[in-house]
């Protein structure tokens, strides 16, 4: 178990470029983490980190035992876990990357479940609509919505976005509602800039059979979709926005949906793995709760379900 954590002390230095970052990552001192990879350099006799005063460097050893340490250290666990009968049991640190808003108010709700009923569950929820490497940064889960491309993850799909076009009631009094496709190019459009590349996030819609892609002439832009939903409520301008950021508002009249029959095809939403690896019962637990989220409309998934469909 000494070995097991100095692998794992090791492969967060590895991530982190940095003895103190890895120790703030894994609530311990710097000079824990610093023994420990001493002591495994001298168990290996070799040398796995360049070190200088503001990075360390892995060696050419250091990159091929880091490259074998990610799943070394999960099997060693699922047969700890095995051993102890646990398997099965949402216990251990679970890390996961999360879409901001779908996150914060999808699957947030779900987690808080799952910890009053596992008080033996480790919570790491990084929250941001940028994609990282899931194997680079130890990351179990993962949600990402859109097409997912052949990028060697194990995805599944989890549920459906809708996309509504919408404003505020004070913002169509001025300026009227659009009758068609055509009308947009005359409204102020509130538009999402997208963290991984910095462009402007297109609006689709369906027409005919067809789907449209239109680029509207933005006059406001933001990278927060909570922000994006506030302002136009505020009356600042149109937007397309996910269903469940704007269902509520829409109930409420604080909000109005445009060109409803031009509605685009759904988006899908995955949850994603990193290949080749157990799913210890943390992750299968949640998996359970997310496979739920599919056979309810978004706006209301924030309720919890046990759930079925083992992946």
């Amino acid at each position: 178990m000494r070995r097991l954590q100095s692998l794992q002390l090791f492969a967060e230095v590895a991530r982190r470029e940095s003895f103190a970052a890895a120790a703030r990552e894994l609530g311990v001192t710097p000079s824990t983490v610093a023994k420990a990879v001493s002591r495994l350099e001298k168990a290996l006799h070799l040398r796995l980190f360049h070190r200088t005063t503001r990075r360390v460097k892995l060696t050419s050893d250091g990159e091929r035992l880091f490259a074998r340490s990610q799943r070394v250290i999960e099997e060693l666990e699922f047969l700890e876990a095995e051993a102890l009968g646990i398997t099965d049991q949402p216990t251990g640190l679970l890390r996961l990357d999360l879409p901001i808003v779908f996150g914060r108010q999808i699957v947030v709700p779900l987690l808080a479940k799952m910890a009053l009923k596992h008080p033996e569950l480790q919570l790491d929820v990084r929250l941001s609509d940028a994609f990282v490497d899931l194997v680079e940064e130890g990351v179990d889960l993962a949600v990402r919505i859109g097409p997912m491309s052949d990028s060697g993850l194990v995805a599944r799909r989890i549920a459906q976005q809708q996309w509504i076009l919408c404003a505020a009631p004070s913002y169509l009094a001025i300026h009227g509602h659009p009758a068609d496709l055509r009308a947009l190019v005359s409204h102020r459009a509130i538009v999402f800039r997208m963290p991984t590349t910095g462009r402007d996030q297109a609006w689709h819609f369906r027409a005919e059979g067809e789907v449209h892609t239109v680029r509207p002439p933005s006059h406001v832009r933001f990278t927060d979709g909570e922000t994006m939903a506030r302002a136009v409520e505020l009356g600042m301008g149109i937007a397309q926005l996910p269903n469940y950021m704007v269902d509520q508002s829409i109930a409420d009249g604080r909000l109005v949906e445009l060109l409803a029959g031009y509605r685009p095809p759904s988006t899908p939403i995955h949850a994603v793995m990193p290949a080749n690896r157990m799913v210890p019962g943390r992750v299968r637990t949640l998996l359970d709760a997310l496979y739920q989220l599919d056979a309810q409309p978004l706006g209301s998934a924030s309720a919890s379900a046990s759930a079925s469909a083992p992946i």
